[in-house]
């Protein structure tokens, strides 16, 4: 699975883009300064959702939407097709994204 395919995922199951958990993560004080760890068990514990499902959201939270470029363009399920991530919404996101 893809990083985006990850943060896809969490928006279909919480509702909420990974925009707008950057923005909750920023009222409960997490931001580039937080640790992974505490990030990833407040996302398990108030969204319900899988560990690593988590920490593709955390890795937003703490790093920005900016991914190594290791995957992009390569084989494998776990290619991305740009080392940026689309945080507005899956249903926003451009085609040719």
């Amino acid at each position: 699975m893809s990083f985006q395919a990850y943060l896809d995922n969490v928006e279909t199951t919480t509702g909420l883009t990974p925009r707008e958990l950057v923005a909750a993560a920023a009222e409960q004080g997490f931001g580039p300064d937080s640790r992974t760890t505490p990030v990833v068990a407040w996302l398990k514990e108030t969204y319900g959702i899988g560990h690593g499902h988590a920490q593709a959201v955390a890795h937003v939270i703490v790093k920005g939407d900016r991914i190594s470029s290791k995957h992009v363009g390569s084989e494998g399920s776990h290619r991305d097709a740009s080392d940026r991530l689309w945080l507005d919404g899956k249903d926003s996101r451009p085609a040719d994204w």
